[in-house]
């Protein structure tokens, strides 16, 4: 219910905070290309009157979007050269991701896979056995990845079905869940998630997606108990964007935030160059520098490590700080 009633227009979301359109260079030509989705929930936590909020800023569609900057693409991850079946990405040598969905409950404007194949990759029950053949046949991985769009925007019957099939294949060890769901919509940590998330002898690990201090509220910290709770471990990976956590003040009060919660900060990421969404970009020089601030203000448990996915590198590249 709470998804349904997704603020999905400019005027009603600035309306909601007192803002209007003149104030702020939205379009709606942005939108015709990525749709807006905003969940009520996460528009709670954005501060009225003020059009620099850094939880607006992830979600507002702008006319910056609609610029083409060179070295900018629609798979800056050459996803499409490792999706060798319908709903599997395969790029590490151990591990595979499985677009469980192609929806999500919130479309972040900055995103990645907001140019993702989604429509060939929606399959039926029937066409999901051919990804798990490929599971099976494929040995040498130990942990499958649900993500999407976001996985928890499916239904939790479909879920449990997936997860026993994978609980089957004997040897995969880990199932990780990459989901914004438990921040944007508090309620979906439920007992039927909980229920199949937990059923099987696979090891469940949640990793969160949260950019901004000011996104944790009593909602997000009892969601995120309710999973440690289960016994599943949760992560936290953050991007750094320009304008909305790139400083080593802002990126230290979210560490802290997540670890008065028992969340590890797991990685911050550098921008994937995505065609329309160079305005959150920042220049890897400054990224390095903000980063070894912050590695002055806080204890090394609490620092994410600052990576760059680099398209066919056979994991995540280490970014060093200057």
């Amino acid at each position: 219910m709470e998804l349904s009633q997704s603020v999905t227009t400019i005027d009603e979301l600035l309306g909601s905070l007192n803002l209007n359109a003149a104030q702020l260079s939205t379009s709606q030509q942005a939108i015709a290309d990525f749709a807006l989705r905003v969940p009520r929930p996460f528009i709670s936590r954005m501060q009225a009157n003020n059009p620099s909020d850094p939880l607006l800023l992830q979600v507002l569609p702008v006319k910056a979007e609609l610029s083409s900057a060179a070295g900018y693409s629609d798979d800056p991850l050459d996803e499409v050269s490792h999706n060798p079946i319908a709903g599997i990405v395969h790029k590490y040598a151990n591990r595979l991701l499985l677009v469980v969905s192609p929806a999500c409950a919130i479309n972040c404007r900055y995103c990645f896979r907001r140019h993702f194949p989604y429509q060939e990759n929606r399959q039926n029950k029937e066409q999901w056995q051919n990804a798990l053949d490929y599971i099976r046949s494929a040995t040498e991985i130990n942990e499958v990845i649900y993500s999407g769009g976001d996985p928890l925007a499916a239904n939790d019957h479909f879920l449990a079905w997936l997860t026993e099939q994978i609980a089957d294949i004997k040897h995969i060890k880990r199932l990780r869940i990459h989901t914004r769901l438990p921040v944007v919509i508090p309620s979906r940590i439920d007992q039927s998630f909980l229920s199949w998330a937990t059923a099987t002898r696979l090891k469940p690990i949640v990793v969160l997606h949260i950019n901004h201090a000011n996104e944790i509220d009593n909602e997000v910290i009892q969601s995120i108990k309710r999973l440690q709770a289960c016994g599943i471990k949760v992560l936290n990976q953050s991007v750094l964007l320009r304008g909305i956590n790139d400083s080593a003040d802002c990126l230290a009060e979210l560490s802290e935030k997540l670890f008065d919660c028992d969340v590890m900060p797991y990685y911050l990421h550098l921008f994937d160059p995505v065609a329309g969404a160079s305005h959150f970009d920042i220049e890897e020089r400054r990224a390095k520098k903000i980063y070894a601030d912050l590695q002055a203000i806080l204890p090394g448990f609490l620092v994410p490590k600052l990576v760059r996915e680099i398209p066919n590198k056979p994991s995540k590249t280490t970014i060093a700080p200057e």
